[in-house]
C-alpha cells in the first residue's frame, strides 16, 4: 500500500486550510438558526478540554447541533488512530457530527472507521486536478483555468460510489452530510 501520495503537494498554509473550511461551513450555514462557527477553539468536556480546529454550532429542531471539523496538513495519508481520536472527542464533547479535511488523503483504515462511525473525509486537493485539459500547452494552462474561473483549492469528497467536489457555489453534498 502506497502511504505517500505522489506527484502533487497541495500548496497552502495550516491557517489558510483552516480558513478555507470554516468559509465552506459558513457557506452551507446561511439560514441556520443561531449558528456559531469558530476557528481555533477549545471546548470545554467532563473530561478535559479539546483543541477543535474548526467548531460548529447551529440550532434545528429546537435542539443544539454540534459538528467538530479537524484540518490535517500531512505528507502521508491520515491513518485510521487519527479518526478514532475524533471519535472521541465527539463523544466526550456531546457532538453530533465530525468532519475531517486533510491535504494527503486517507488509509483505507481510516476510510472505514469514518463510515462506520458517520464521520465525514474530504481531502482538499489542488482545483487543477478536477479539470482534463486535452491538447494544451502548459503556458495555455493558466489562462484556461482563469478563463474558467477553476478554485485554487477543492475539497474532495466520497459520497458512496461516487465523489464530489466541494468548493464555492457547490456545497450540497457537505450540506446533507451535516443535516442528515
Amino acid at each position: 500500500m502506497k502511504n505517500k501520495i505522489e506527484g502533487f503537494n497541495t500548496d497552502i498554509t495550516a491557517t489558510e486550510f483552516e480558513i478555507l473550511v470554516k468559509n465552506y461551513l459558513v457557506e452551507i450555514g446561511g439560514n441556520l438558526n443561531d449558528l456559531k462557527i469558530q476557528h481555533n477553539t477549545k471546548i470545554e468536556s467532563y473530561d478535559g478540554n479539546y483543541q477543535i480546529d474548526v467548531y460548529t454550532e447551529f440550532e434545528a429542531l429546537n435542539t443544539k447541533i454540534k459538528v467538530l471539523v479537524e484540518c490535517k496538513k500531512h505528507k502521508n495519508f491520515i491513518k485510521r488512530e487519527t479518526v478514532q481520536v475524533l471519535y472521541d472527542k465527539i463523544r466526550a464533547t456531546g457532538s453530533h457530527k465530525g468532519i475531517i479535511f486533510a491535504t494527503s488523503g486517507f488509509q483505507s483504515g481510516a476510510e472505514k472507521f469514518a463510515k462506520e462511525h458517520g464521520i465525514a473525509l474530504i481531502t482538499i486537493i489542488d482545483g487543477k486536478l478536477t479539470c482534463s485539459v486535452k491538447s494544451f500547452h502548459k503556458e495555455n494552462l493558466e489562462e484556461y483555468l482563469k478563463f474558467w474561473d477553476i478554485p485554487k483549492f477543492v475539497g474532495e469528497y466520497k459520497n458512496g460510489s461516487s465523489i464530489c467536489y466541494l468548493q464555492k457555489g457547490y456545497m450540497e453534498d457537505l450540506k446533507y452530510f451535516i443535516y442528515d
